[in-house]
């Protein structure tokens, strides 16, 4: 089934391994960095990049294992917190942009705010959607299906062989149902147990309690999370969204009372799926309010 990714590729060697990402709008621009999360790509900003109009350049990867980007085994790519943020790094540092506006949904709140949090000097704003980067609210419980999937032997065959943690993004991530072609077009490239390696990774990778592989990433981007006090933030929150639930939101705004929120009580995890357009225009009048930096600093 055909579906709109109206993209030019782009690739960064990481390695040997190819790292894709969208370079779209207007060269000179202010840069936008999208990170996904999992199990989406940079398909999950499709509509979002063009509706930043005119003045904005748009950067969207993969990540490794995800979306147009390679999939190698576990032999031959280290699926942790840490291999992500640095990846992140190396592609902003690889354009030469010094001055971005992130905005994160998911795993991509923790590995975008991780970067973040090591460059402060270097972000002008963040857009938040339904994500973290913190521990998880001790009023939190672990939803059910992110405790099957961590599940030893029980996660792979349901994540990478019945393709379960994919199915269930697109058919109970949103309020309202996506369209075929949408639905197919989030899946299409995790077709195989090959390609749904980093699904897998990404889940038995979140940080829960001391001693999991990425804890002490998390644990140190939570106390560095004042360094960015100072950022302007916007956060689009979907309501319904079971996993980053409110507890989350209510988590960023102790820790950044100032910043600007809009919570949508009809909307899910995808809220770019479910109240787009609303998202996009508050997310567009918000990025042409942060001030103008000269292109010098650029």
């Amino acid at each position: 089934m055909t579906f709109e990714y109206p993209f030019a590729p782009h690739w960064l060697d990481l390695d040997g391994l190819r790292y894709h990402y969208v370079d779209a709008g207007e060269r000179d621009g202010e840069p936008v960095v999208l990170v996904h999360g999992n199990p989406t790509w940079s398909y999950l900003y499709r509509n979002l990049i063009p509706a930043l109009g005119t003045g904005f350049r748009a950067i969207a990867p993969d990540h490794i294992g995800c979306g147009r980007s390679d999939k190698p085994g576990l032999d031959a790519y280290d699926y942790t917190l840490a291999r992500r943020v640095a990846d992140l790094g190396r592609l902003i540092d690889h354009l030469a942009l010094d001055a971005v506006h992130l905005v994160v949904h998911d795993w991509g709140g923790m590995i975008g705010t991780a970067w973040a949090t090591q460059n402060p000097e270097r972000v002008r704003s963040m857009v938040v959607l339904n994500s973290g980067a913190f521990g998880k609210p001790t009023d939190k419980r672990v939803p059910w299906p992110i405790r099957l999937a961590r599940a030893p032997m029980l996660g792979a065959l349901l994540v990478r062989g019945l393709d379960l943690f994919c199915r269930g993004t697109v058919q109970r991530c949103t309020v309202r149902p996506l369209r075929r072609e949408v639905a197919a077009g989030f899946r299409e490239p995790y077709a195989s147990w090959a390609e749904r390696v980093a699904v897998h990774q990404f889940v038995r990778d979140i940080p829960l309690q001391q001693g999991d592989r990425s804890f002490a990433v998390m644990a140190q981007t939570e106390r560095d999370l004042p360094r960015l006090r100072s950022v302007p933030k916007l956060l689009c929150w979907g309501m319904q969204d079971f996993v980053f639930d409110h507890t989350f939101l209510d988590g960023w705004l102790a820790r950044f009372p100032d910043a600007e929120v809009h919570r949508f009580a009809d909307a899910g995890h995808l809220v770019l799926e479910d109240a787009g357009p609303e998202v996009f225009a508050l997310v567009n009048a918000f990025l042409r309010r942060v001030p103008a930096v000269s292109r010098a600093t650029r």
